[in-house]
């Protein structure tokens, strides 16, 4: 039997759309309701899907999961359906046309129209606040929305808009009430980190929000995801590897190395300033953990640009990395100015040797772990092991540290470990 007075929300995509599911749960648990996140067998009456539009694949899983949730309507396993997030945002009309079985459909941004249109109220004053999905000792936090880069590829700037960030007096006080529900790791993300602040304050204000989060009680790590190489803020390296509350881990989207593939992407950064800008980062921050993605089949990709770029990837040996093979993307620069002409076949194919390359390169940085101690956060608790993150690893993403000890260890607590093996991936350790 439906229960009235339960929603469930389905969060699909990155966790910028996590950070807005996380707030329309506050807003329906104000008013009353207890509210399911992802789970598997929905039974209110209520349902929310929040969707993403970024890649094929991507668009793929939210249209699946659209039409499985219109199946439980027709069936009246639930009683109303919306969706939201950026596929809605994105194709809005033909959704609306082709699946008539959602109540209604919302953009990424007027989400909280569903509050007032189900006749509850919306409270603005709880605007900063959210329930949290993740683990209670970790949350995102969303510092800006939108992009006014123009890669080539990217359909991110046509669902978000232009880039907009928030103020640092607002981001303070939503890390603030984090803090105070036993938040201890801050995740910065947004589509562009570095260019916070360029659009209210005239100029990149990432180091001073930084400043003034580290001043918060009770947070103990802020990392950085999601940074663009091209006008890289050079004071953000000084405050990492100076601010002990800055994990020295940063999230930097590098897509490619040849010249002639960074100018059909229009990254509008060259091989030469790529090389030193990494360099930088290595020599300011010397234990620093590089998270990068690459883009393999973009359009004009010869077999001389893809051997550039796995030389490339043999050579900075980075610790951590990931491979998208190209996505032609309706009403990109790409879609409208070049032809798919490479083969998905191709594609895949390149992708894979690179992760085969990462794979060896991501062991022997673990192997050199053996023996160090590490300081840990514990996530959760596996069968016999605790699993732990180290400052260079981000949740869901990156590798994870497997402790094995006949003491009890308490969730959301750091402790100290020695490094006692390594796999591909993942790190052995005991307390």
């Amino acid at each position: 039997m439906k229960n009235e007075k339960k929603v469930d929300i389905i969060s699909l995509g990155c966790s910028k759309n996590l950070v807005d599911s996380e707030r329309l749960i506050k807003q329906f648990e104000i008013n009353g309701f207890d509210v399911e996140h992802d789970s598997d067998n929905p039974k209110g009456s209520i349902a929310v899907i929040n969707t993403c539009g970024f890649i094929g694949d991507a668009k793929e899983e939210s249209i699946d999961m659209i039409l499985n949730f219109a199946e439980a309507r027709k069936r009246g396993d639930i009683d109303k359906l919306f969706v939201m997030g950026c596929l809605s945002e994105r194709y809005f009309d033909q959704l609306g046309v082709e699946i008539p079985e959602v109540d209604r459909f919302y953009g990424k941004f007027n989400w909280t129209d569903l509050i007032s249109d189900l006749k509850l109220d919306y409270r603005a004053d709880v605007k900063n606040e959210r329930t949290l999905t993740t683990p209670k000792h970790y949350a995102y936090l969303k510092i800006s929305e939108g992009c006014d880069r123009t890669c080539s590829y990217c359909a991110i700037p046509l669902i978000t808009g232009k880039h907009t960030s928030r103020t640092i007096e607002s981001l303070v006080e939503e890390a603030t009430i984090l803090a105070q529900n036993g938040v201890k790791e801050l995740q910065l993300i947004a589509q562009e980190l570095t260019y916070y602040g360029l659009d209210i304050y005239k100029k990149r204000k990432l180091t001073e929000l930084i400043q003034e989060l580290s001043k918060i009680d009770g947070i103990e790590w802020i990392r950085l995801h999601y940074a663009y190489p091209t006008g890289f803020p050079l004071d953000l390296l000084d405050e990492m590897a100076q601010n002990p509350k800055v994990c020295s881990y940063l999230d930097i989207a590098l897509q490619h190395i040849s010249d002639n593939m960074l100018s059909k992407m229009r990254r509008n950064i060259s091989k030469e300033e790529t090389l030193n800008l990494i360099a930088e980062m290595r020599k300011r921050v010397p234990n620093i953990h590089l998270r990068t993605t690459l883009i393999t089949g973009h359009p004009h990709e010869t077999e001389e640009d893809f051997e550039e770029l796995k030389k490339f990837v043999v050579e900075q040996k980075f610790e951590r990395l990931g491979v998208f093979p190209y996505s032609h993307e309706e009403d990109t620069f790409a879609y409208k100015n070049y032809e798919d002409s490479i083969s998905q076949e191709v594609k895949d194919e390149r992708a894979e040797i690179i992760m085969n390359l990462q794979n060896k390169i991501s062991y022997n940085h673990n192997q050199s772990k053996i023996g160090t101690t590490k300081r840990v956060i514990i996530d959760r608790i596996e069968a016999e092991h605790y699993i732990g993150r180290t400052q260079f690893d981000s949740p869901e993403v990156d590798p994870e540290v497997l402790i094995y000890t006949d003491k009890e260890l308490i969730i959301g607590d750091f402790y100290d470990v020695e490094i006692t093996d390594a796999l591909d991936y993942d790190l052995i350790a005991s307390v």
